[in-house]
């Protein structure tokens, strides 16, 4: 059943997430879907520190919606779209330029949505999609791992979303390459059930903890925490290894230098801001779809905050804010 208006929850003003007035909600027309795009009945959301860090200090400019992980159905199909019809089941980021999830309603550029694992709830699909595509880019298109590669990969911060998937894709589909997660000892197990095959304690010495394990050093770093790293991370990585990082500002790279050591950024919005006829985002979710079909995925979601509201998003970004998240936190249906 379609409803006459469209129900949206957004912010006017940075505020933190524990004020009353930190999220609004508002009436809006329903959207109509433009040439290549879908609209989509949002079931399902999660939150990500995207969402923490742009609530916090991104102007809002009147309202802004946000929201970069949702599960729904596809209710309008637009022209030149393929592969889409009303009742399809999908999951998706979108695009930090446009309106996010957390509404009733979306439109959302067909090319960067994928089906919906079937096997899994809308909430548990909603854990998955930047998360999955942000994993999915930096392991295989940015440090070039592949199903024949051998070697050791490092992922510093692996019980956060992006680390959790990372382990798991890797394992799947990369299963020569032996994996190492940093966590504390609290979260040790978490790690070892996504799918690596060592871990080592954040608090310690990494160095001296990493060595132990890979002597010659390791092929390839992930890093959700590469700040005033750059020094350590030298020492752990082999010549002409490569290092990607997700977290945001500059560094010192000179370090590296001596061992040929190539950095690079991994960004998930990149595709959806600068390749208007990329596909390829698509592609990746159904790749995953796929895998959490066969059991070789599974989703992360490990708090479950109940129905979609202004109330329950404040304390979901509360919670990300904290920086004490394990895996990912989801909101299924609506409290409105």
């Amino acid at each position: 059943m379609t409803e006459a208006t469209n129900t949206q929850i957004g912010y006017s003003a940075n505020l933190p997430a524990s004020d009353p007035g930190a999220f609004e909600v508002r009436s809006s027309p329903l959207p109509a879907p433009r040439p290549g795009e879908v609209v989509v009945r949002v079931e399902a959301v999660s939150v990500n520190p995207v969402d923490v860090k742009l609530r916090a200090g991104s102007p809002a400019r009147g309202f802004r919606v946000l929201g970069f992980d949702a599960a729904g159905v596809v209710t309008g199909v637009g022209d030149g779209v393929a592969g889409f019809a009303a009742g399809d089941e999908v999951f998706y980021a979108g695009s930090i330029a446009r309106p996010g999830s957390n509404q009733r309603y979306q439109a959302v550029e067909a090319r960067l949505v994928g089906r919906k694992p079937a096997n899994v709830s809308f909430g548990e699909a909603a854990s998955l999609p930047l998360t999955s595509l942000t994993a999915w880019e930096a392991a295989f298109d940015r440090l070039g791992i592949t199903d024949s590669s051998e070697g050791y990969l490092l992922v510093v911060g692996a019980s956060g979303g992006v680390g959790s998937v990372l382990l798991q894709l890797v394992r799947a589909r990369a299963p020569r390459v032996r994996t190492i997660g940093t966590a504390g000892a609290a979260n040790a197990d978490w790690v070892r059930s996504m799918g690596a095959h060592e871990v080592v304690d954040h608090r310690g010495d990494l160095v001296e903890q990493v060595r132990a394990l890979a002597p010659e050093g390791v092929s390839w770093l992930f890093t959700s925490h590469s700040r005033h790293q750059e020094a350590v991370y030298a020492r752990v990585v082999q010549p002409f290894g490569r290092i990607v990082a997700i977290d945001d500002g500059a560094r010192d790279v000179a370090p590296l230098k001596d061992k040929s050591i190539g950095w690079l950024w991994e960004l998930m919005f990149t595709d959806p801001l600068h390749l208007p006829d990329s596909h390829h985002q698509a592609w990746i979710l159904d790749q995953v779809a796929a895998l959490v079909e066969a059991g070789a995925v599974r989703p992360t979601v490990t708090s479950d905050l109940g129905t979609i509201s202004a109330e329950s998003l404040g304390r979901a970004h509360a919670a990300v804010e904290s920086g004490r998240t394990v895996g990912k936190i989801v909101l299924e249906g609506w409290a409105i």
